[in-house]
């Protein structure tokens, strides 16, 4: 399988190029900066900006993941537009290309987010919960209609809503790793809130699993099956460091720090997948506990 991917220089990306390769297919990763990354065994690297349409020209697949990073900043009005363009601006780019395709990619795999529900409080959340109403809810169901009109190219259209990734080397669980080990580690916000999380390792073999299986499209919970509150995922976290989890960053001082950014950690969200469990996809690790586990002891 021929696999063009956008924002497969980052976190997740990095992980699903391997888990890719590793079953022998090929990989055209798009980046702004192509010259920085040498070109290896199965994998190439092409600018975004120039001849999209010759890149995709004989992919298989379409996995789009581009989309500036949401943490780290407060989001002013200037933010929120580079959130929004990098994001909607890039998908609309790509179904463009393909509009002017004479044969055209089978399956266009575009990121989305489990922001798309809003806060949910303790409600269970399958794919079937309409969207929120906040920014951010916004920004994904806005992103998923950019990629939705690749369906009426012929494309087959699959949109994960993506929840916290965890893995040692990147995202949300690096930045905490540092924190615990120090004895400073603890509940952020209210601590009640539930927490959407998925193994980087499940993540990518959800996506190999839904490029493989045709009959899956539309929206999908890329999220394990388990979902905890806050409290809960910091005490296992520091069961696994043999650690305490006794401090609390509270709600005021997040949104003091963050601003309206600080949604992103005080959100409660008790996502299920369950669509892709339905379609018989088992997760390796569908308990925090053990997921934490094994990322800790590689």
């Amino acid at each position: 399988m021929n696999v063009f991917i956008t924002g497969g220089t980052g976190f997740i990306g990095s992980h699903l190029v391997r888990a890719l390769t590793g079953r022998g297919d090929s990989v055209v990763i798009a980046t702004r900066s192509p010259e920085r990354h040498e070109n290896k065994e199965g994998v190439r690297y092409v600018p975004f900006d120039e001849g999209l349409r010759e890149h995709l020209a004989g992919c298989d697949v379409v996995v789009n993941m581009a989309g500036e990073s949401l943490f780290g900043k407060r989001w002013t009005e200037k933010v929120k537009k580079r959130l929004w363009d990098s994001r909607i601006q890039t998908t609309r780019k790509l179904v463009d290309a393909m509009r002017a395709m004479d044969r055209r990619p089978a399956l266009l795999l575009s990121a989305s987010g489990v922001n798309y529900y809003g806060d949910c409080g303790t409600d269970k959340i399958t794919e079937s919960r309409g969207p929120g109403n906040d920014f951010l809810a916004e920004l994904t169901r806005e992103w998923e209609h950019a990629a939705a009109e690749a369906g009426e190219l012929g494309v087959r259209v699959s949109t994960p809503r993506i929840s916290v990734a965890l893995g040692g080397d990147g995202g949300a669980l690096a930045t905490m790793l540092p924190v615990f080990r120090a004895f400073l580690g603890g509940s952020i916000g209210p601590g009640s809130q539930y927490f959407p999380w998925i193994h980087v390792e499940d993540l990518c073999r959800s996506f190999l699993f839904v490029m493989d299986n045709e009959s899956i499209s539309g929206p999908w919970n890329a999220a394990a099956p388990n979902p905890v509150t806050m409290k809960e995922f910091t005490r296992e976290l520091g069961n696994a460091l043999s650690r305490p989890s006794l401090f609390r960053v509270p709600e005021f001082a997040l949104n003091m720090a963050l601003g309206e950014a600080a949604v992103l950690v005080t959100t409660s969200l008790r996502v299920i997948p369950e669509k892709i469990l339905e379609n018989g996809f088992e997760f390796h690790f569908p308990h925090v506990g053990d997921a934490l586990a094994d990322i800790l002891s590689s």
